[in-house]
């Protein structure tokens, strides 16, 4: 994290018990970013918060410290059972619960406290059995939540304090009833602290605040500012068949890597990672009906520097935390305005910079005056050599789809005109 996104809040300012405060010490932690310096005091005060921050300016530890000070210094009340958890971290994806938790496993190394993380598609009985044990901190997605809390697994009668992280992405995903669901069991709003954070503090997601939470205190963090100032953004305008040897060319000249490329359909994802890899570009496509194991290991490498090129529908576009993302492509533009800022700020997290880099194809540049309106700017225009775009390698054995040009150069964007990828079941 750069020293320019921090404030001059120092941890140790703060009135945090040792214990969790080596574990910030062990996180690297000295000073607070802007969301952390903002409602870090006002929740250690007890009261509840409803923040607003762009996207990778550390909503997660501003969370978890204030969630883990609490627990530290309120004991569990008398008569707890083992099953009854002390805190719930609700997250929208598979990915934001594993992250959550491992930040949670560092800052908490030192307390005594007990973690688990619970979502869909892997270790259902492996996560059903930590309950069983005993967990203070549940972190966990919205299906695998309730599904356990049905069978008993575990309840919410001395619940402490709740977090709901991605809010907007709640509702974008349909899981406001499992929302509702889980609030309604847990104690009422005055006995226990709530902390919600959006990317977007919509007037929806206002609503679900004050209908659960105690007079929340709204902090917003540059709520005007839509888009990441240390994100260089440009748009270039290709052909259909062009689309892919002009991405080929720049991830090329770029020498990119822990790229992020974004897609609008499934099967758009599938077909590019057949051309990248089929010319020479360690790429994987990574959609909602991916199995649970292969999307980790995916991640993994792409954490680790193995995976070059991570191709994503917009089922991705958040909860992925990912340091040192170089570049972010819209190889399809989005259809919704919001999803592009959540797409570009993959890249220049933490007060890195980066560059997003979009692509107004005939398919979607439809969606590029909205877009533009709601960033609040024009993007600026690239221009490349139509004649000096590479000859591709053709991809074995891959299914090609409507409006993709010429077989020269590789394909265009794929058809339809559906934006994103409902391919995750539901509750997962």
């Amino acid at each position: 994290m750069s020293d320019a996104h921090l404030s001059t809040v120092a941890y140790a300012s703060l009135p945090l018990a040792p214990s969790l405060m080596q574990g910030i010490v062990d996180a690297g932690f000295a000073y607070c970013t802007p969301i952390q310096a903002q409602t870090l005091p006002v929740a250690l005060a007890g009261r509840d918060i409803a923040g607003q921050a762009q996207t990778g300016t550390g909503k997660t530890a501003a969370f978890l410290v204030s969630l883990l000070q609490r627990l530290v210094s309120h004991p569990p009340a008398a008569g707890r059972s083992p099953s009854s958890v002390r805190a719930l971290v609700v997250a929208p994806t598979r990915e934001l619960a594993m992250q959550i938790f491992k930040d949670a496993e560092v800052l908490a190394r030192h307390t005594g406290l007990k973690l688990a993380v619970v979502f869909g598609g892997v270790d259902y009985d492996k996560q059903r059995q930590q309950l069983v044990d005993g967990v203070d901190v549940l972190i966990g997605t919205p299906g695998r939540l309730i599904d356990y809390y049905k069978q008993h697994v575990y309840d919410l009668k001395y619940a402490q304090v709740v977090v709901l992280d991605e809010a907007d992405r709640m509702f974008d995903l349909g899981f406001i009833a499992d929302i509702r669901f889980l609030m309604r069991r847990l104690p009422p709003p005055t006995e226990r602290q709530s902390m919600l954070f959006s990317a977007t503090l919509s007037q929806r997601v206002l609503e679900l605040a004050y209908e659960h939470m105690n007079e929340p205190v709204q902090v917003e963090i540059e709520p005007d500012k839509v888009t990441i100032d240390r994100v260089r953004q440009v748009i270039y305008f290709p052909s259909m068949s062009e689309k892919i040897p002009l991405l080929v060319s720049l991830l090329r000249e770029a020498e990119a890597h822990r790229t992020i490329v974004f897609v609008n359909m499934r099967r758009t994802a599938e077909r590019l990672e057949a051309a990248l890899r089929a010319n020479g570009i360690n790429a994987q496509a990574l959609s909602g009906d991916v199995p649970q194991n292969k999307r980790l290991r995916f991640l993994r490498e792409f954490h680790e520097g193995k995976l070059a090129v991570l191709i994503a529908t917009d089922v991705a576009s958040r909860g992925l935390h990912i340091p040192d993302v170089s570049h972010v492509f819209n190889f399809d533009l989005p259809q919704d305005s919001a999803d592009y800022v959540h797409r570009i700020g993959r890249t220049a997290r933490a007060g890195a910079s980066g560059d997003a880099i979009s692509f107004g194809c005939e398919e979607y540049a439809i969606s590029l005056p909205d877009i533009e309106a709601y960033i609040g700017h024009k993007l600026p225009v690239g221009n490349f050599d139509h004649a000096s775009l590479p000859t591709l390698e053709s991809a074995p054995h891959t299914p090609r789809s409507g409006g993709s040009g010429g077989p020269r150069r590789g394909g265009g964007g794929g058809g339809g005109r559906r934006s994103g990828d409902r391919g995750a079941p539901r509750r997962r």
